[in-house]
């Protein structure tokens, strides 16, 4: 008598199971129901501007085109009056006298 209870809750608990499937996929459907392109999410863009105008600045764009990032070139050097060995000496007199953080102090 208790296979016959058990094979019927199995059969209740598969049916109640079959069923909360059956409602998550139709509720899937319902979620989807959209057109399939996404339309209404374009934005709308109307230009002033004929195809040729804009076809033509494409060509002068393209003829005008530099690829070095604007300020990319190096400076010239300029000319100084002091001599390296004269900035070499005034750089270790700064540093003898603590005026060039060095090591963790120049964090």
């Amino acid at each position: 008598m208790s296979l016959t209870i058990e094979r019927k809750v199995r059969i209740m608990n598969s049916k109640i199971l079959l069923a909360a499937f059956a409602v998550a996929a139709a509720a899937t459907g319902v979620a989807r129901a959209d057109e399939a392109d996404g339309s209404q999410n374009v934005i709308q863009f109307h230009g002033t501007r004929t195809r040729a105008e804009v076809a033509a600045e494409a060509v002068q764009a393209v003829a005008h085109y530099n690829p070095e990032p604007a300020g990319s070139r190096v400076l010239a050097m300029q000319p100084s009056s002091v001599s390296r060995q004269a900035v070499i000496a005034q750089a270790a007199q700064a540093m003898r006298l603590g005026q060039i953080p060095s090591g963790e102090k120049s964090l």
